[in-house]
C-alpha cells in the first residue's frame, strides 16, 4: 500500500473507524466484530480500508489464513489504545466539571478472586452503580504486569493486584489479603502423605510449577529455592499442572477448595509451605483521578 496519505488533523470520521479497529482487533476479527459493532463484516471491512488509506499503511491481513494484524498495524493499535484512554480521561474531565458521573470505567482485575471470602469487590461494583449507574464498566482480567503497564498508560483507569514489588508511578490502597498453600495433585507420590510429617527435602525435590512473571509467587519461591519445572501464566494454568500429578504448586485456598473437597488436590506442609498475598487498588500517580474512579475507589475502600 502506498505511503503517501498521512494523518493530519483527527476528524470524527477517524475516531469511528478507530474504534472499529480496536473492535476487529479485540475480537480477533470481522466476522467476530460483526456483534460486537452492531454491523455488518462488509461495512467493518470498508472502514477498515478507509483506515488503511487514511494512515498510508495496511493494519491486518485476513484471508482464509486468519486474522493477523501488521507490524504497522501492531504499533498503530498500541497508539491507539492511548488515544482512546485520553479521550476516555478528557471524557471524565468534563463530567467533573458538569458534576455528572457518566462515560466508560475500565477496571483490570487480577485472576481468580471471586471466590476469595475476604474479597468484596462485588460488593463495591453495587455500591458503585448506586452512586453511579451512568457510568458503563469495563472489567478486564489480566496478569499482574499487564495490569500495571495498563494503569501507568491509561488504559485501565483502575487495578487490582497483589503486592509484589511497589511502583513509583503507581498509588496504592490496600483492600484484602489471600491466603496461598502448596498443592499436589491425587496422582502425586506425595498425596497419600499430605497432612504427615513431610521433610523439606522431599517436597523440594518434587518438580514444581511457578508463575512465570514477577509476583508474590516468584518471590517467595525463590527465596524457599523451588525451582520451577514447568511455567504457568495464570492461576487455572497451576491448577492443571497440579491436577496432573506430577507438579506441585501455590494457589489460593479459596479457588483449590473445590479440588481438595473432592479429593483432587491436597495441601502440604501448610505451617512451611505457604504465604499471604495482599491484594490493592491501584492508580496512576498523574493526572489525579476523575471524580468517577474516585467514586468507585472509594467503594472499593467502603467495603473492604
Amino acid at each position: 500500500m502506498s505511503r503517501k496519505a498521512l494523518l493530519g488533523t483527527v476528524t470524527d470520521n477517524d475516531l469511528r473507524l478507530l474504534r472499529v479497529f480496536r473492535a476487529v482487533v479485540a475480537c480477533g476479527g470481522f466476522a467476530a466484530a460483526e456483534l460486537e459493532l452492531n454491523i455488518n463484516r462488509s461495512t467493518i471491512s470498508r472502514h477498515i480500508k478507509d483506515l488503511e488509506a487514511r494512515l498510508g499503511f495496511t493494519l491486518c491481513r485476513r484471508g482464509r489464513g486468519g486474522f493477523a494484524l501488521t507490524d504497522e498495524g501492531a504499533q498503530f493499535h498500541q497508539a491507539a489504545e492511548k488515544v482512546v484512554a485520553a479521550l476516555e480521561d478528557y471524557q471524565h474531565d468534563v463530567n467533573d466539571i458538569n458534576q455528572r458521573l457518566t462515560g466508560s470505567l475500565a477496571v483490570a482485575i487480577f485472576d481468580k478472586t471471586a471466590s476469595n471470602p475476604a474479597c468484596h469487590i462485588d460488593r463495591a461494583f453495587a455500591l458503585f452503580d448506586e452512586r453511579a449507574p451512568g457510568v458503563h464498566l469495563q472489567v478486564h482480567v489480566e496478569p499482574i504486569n499487564a495490569i500495571e503497564r495498563g494503569v501507568i498508560e491509561g488504559r485501565f483507569h483502575l487495578g487490582i493486584i497483589p503486592d509484589h514489588r511497589p511502583s513509583s508511578s503507581l498509588i496504592y490502597h490496600t483492600l484484602f489479603n489471600e491466603q496461598m498453600y502448596l498443592y499436589c495433585g491425587a496422582g502425586h507420590p506425595l498425596f497419600g502423605r499430605a497432612g504427615k510429617e513431610l521433610v523439606d527435602s522431599e517436597i523440594l525435590s518434587s518438580k514444581y510449577v511457578g508463575i512465570g512473571y514477577h509476583s508474590p509467587n516468584m518471590e517467595v519461591t525463590r527465596q524457599r529455592g523451588q525451582q520451577r519445572d514447568a511455567t504457568a501464566w495464570d492461576q487455572e494454568a497451576v491448577a492443571h499442572l497440579i491436577l496432573s500429578g506430577r507438579y506441585l504448586g501455590y494457589l489460593p485456598q479459596h479457588y483449590a477448595e473445590t479440588f481438595v473437597r473432592a479429593r483432587r488436590m491436597r495441601a502440604l506442609a501448610t505451617d512451611r509451605f505457604q504465604y499471604i498475598c495482599q491484594f490493592s487498588a491501584i492508580l496512576r500517580q498523574s493526572p489525579p483521578p476523575s471524580r468517577v474512579v474516585e467514586t468507585l475507589l472509594r467503594a472499593l475502600t467502603e467495603v473492604h
